[in-house]
């Protein structure tokens, strides 16, 4: 059966070897050629994993997790919580906004796009990283999860002093593939207008990450995302 190819920089597919060759991915592969055959599927297939694409295992800072891509026309790109330019901005990301600019004084930016974050080294991963138009969920059972929790479980097992920002009780459950001593977790609520007011609005992730950061040495992330006149 045909698959589907993957577009995946050199060193992660080297960094993955095991989890590529997996039965599992293996089998996401084929059953996604046919769901593409029968479906509209998000994103598209060059974008699934614009996360890692855009940063390298070497140098990871951050992972911020997600849980499926967003299911409307336009808005995947293979980063979680992150919209292309000139999309309108989804709920939880503008609360993610609110609490940058909280945070840090920083302008709310009139883009959703993240890509700029992931080019320093933060890894905006979702648990599942393919949807169903208009379907939330619909490919939760494809082993999108049994692949991630692979790569989260190797990133924590092969690296060392990443800060792992984990919004809302599906993030918070991937605590057991983190080694919580060579690794930092920040936790609260999601981003949703649903919880954000429960505990991620004030939560002051951002700025705690960069003193982590300076903290061992290494250059702090700039959250910033627009210039200010």
């Amino acid at each position: 059966m045909k698959t589907t190819k993957i577009h995946l920089n050199r060193e992660w597919q080297k960094f993955l070897r095991e989890e590529l060759n997996s039965n599992n991915f293996q089998a996401i592969n084929r059953v996604l050629s046919i769901e593409r055959k029968n479906h509209i599927v998000f994103p598209e297939n060059n974008a699934i994993f614009n996360a890692f694409n855009l940063t390298t295992p070497n140098n990871i800072k951050v992972v911020i997790l997600g849980q499926d891509p967003y299911h409307g026309k336009g808005q995947a790109h293979g980063l979680s919580f992150s919209v292309p330019n000139g999309v309108k901005i989804p709920p939880s990301l503008r609360n993610i906004f609110k609490e940058l600019q909280s945070d840090l004084n920083h302008c709310i930016p009139c883009n959703g796009n993240l890509d700029f974050w992931a080019k320093q080294g933060v890894l905006l991963l979702n648990a599942i990283l393919t949807v169903r138009e208009k379907e939330a969920g619909s490919h939760q059972k494809l082993g999108w999860e049994l692949f991630t929790d692979s790569v989260i479980k190797k990133i924590s097992g092969k690296k060392e002093g990443i800060i792992f920002l984990l919004w809302g009780a599906f993030a918070q459950k991937k605590t057991v593939l983190i080694n919580t001593k060579k690794h930092h977790i920040l936790a609260t609520t999601h981003p949703s207008p649903f919880s954000a007011y429960k505990g991620f609005l004030g939560c002051q992730h951002f700025s705690k990450t960069n003193e982590i950061l300076l903290k061992n040495n290494q250059q702090p992330i700039n959250w910033k995302l627009c210039s200010e006149s």
